[in-house]
Parts: structure tokens; C-alpha cells; sequence
């Protein structure tokens, strides 16, 4: 068993409490169910925002899912490098598994898709 990461990336379009819990949500969810993971199998998640993502923190989203209260988070700022995509948030699951590099699915949803273009998947 090996410990891996899957990344991701979301966007919102204003700085609201809402809009950012909910795609915190969406962004886990995608990951989650891409690569079978189940709360048990995570080591931990790293969640990171631009600068202009502060009006919660996106964790307060998770620790409310059920099964989720014993995953250690941590939420810190991004990197300011110039230009960097805006009101971005980011996440890194650690996990344990039995999966190659190769078979793990890395997420990138709406303006963040433009961050990895070569791992983001044809719409089905």
C-alpha cells in the first residue's frame, strides 16, 4: 500500500460564504468518487485558496459531511505568483492505496481546468 495524492482545483465567481462551501463540496465529491476513496482511506487534505477566498474557510464545508469529522484538514494561502488564476481553490487528498500513479484521477473544474489542461477529461 502507498500513500498518494490526488489533486484538484475549483474556481468560484465572487468571495461568498456559500459559493465557496458548496464548491469545496463539489470539488471533493468529484475526486472522491473518481477514485473510489471512502473517508478511512484518507490520510489527510490540504486545502489551499488565492488571496481573495476569505470569507470561510473551505474545511468548515467537509468537517460537516458525514463520515468526514475525523480526516485531518488544513487550510492554507496560496502561493501569490503573478498571474495566477483568481478566487482559485485548491485541494491535495493524501490517501492510502493499492493504486499505481498512473491509475489515480485528478480533478479540475470550471476556470480551473485551465491549470492542468492535460489531466482534465473529455465531457462524457
Amino acid at each position: 500500500m502507498w500513500v498518494r495524492g490526488i489533486r484538484g482545483a475549483t474556481t468560484v465567481s465572487q468571495n461568498e460564504e456559500q459559493e465557496i462551501l458548496d464548491a469545496t463540496i463539489e470539488l471533493l465529491k468529484q475526486i472522491v468518487m473518481e477514485n473510489d476513496v471512502k473517508p478511512e482511506d484518507i490520510c489527510s487534505v490540504f486545502i489551499t485558496t488565492t488571496h481573495d477566498v476569505t470569507a470561510v474557510f473551505p474545511a468548515k464545508s467537509i468537517r460537516q459531511m458525514p463520515g468526514w469529522e475525523l480526516v485531518p484538514l488544513m487550510c492554507s494561502l496560496e502561493i501569490p505568483v503573478e498571474p495566477s488564476l483568481p478566487r482559485c481553490i485548491r485541494l491535495m487528498v493524501q490517501i492510502n492505496t493499492e493504486k499505481r500513479q498512473d491509475e489515480i484521477v485528478h480533478v479540475y473544474l470550471k476556470e480551473a481546468m485551465k491549470l492542468r489542461p492535460d489531466l482534465v477529461k473529455a465531457p462524457q
